[in-house]
């Protein structure tokens, strides 16, 4: 099981955003971008304030992905 962030770094572009700029705006750690780029989980919270800061919906940020195991069983 893992996720993927693609949506949130196709908007970070739209937007003209670095992941250090997003930090600043969304007021997230490191850590969190860390997180995110690895595709683990963060918090609804942390998912919340970038969506608020980037004036947009989870939907677009973050998509769950299955294991290959589960898609074939």
């Amino acid at each position: 099981m893992s996720l993927s962030y693609n949506g949130l770094w196709k908007l970070m572009i739209d937007k003209n955003l670095n992941k250090v700029e997003l930090m600043k705006v969304a007021d997230i750690s490191s850590g969190t971008v860390a997180k995110m780029t690895k595709g683990e989980p963060v918090s609804m919270t942390i998912l919340m304030k970038i969506c608020d800061k980037l004036d947009c919906d989870i939907g677009e940020l973050v998509h769950y992905v299955r294991d290959e195991e589960k898609q074939d069983g």
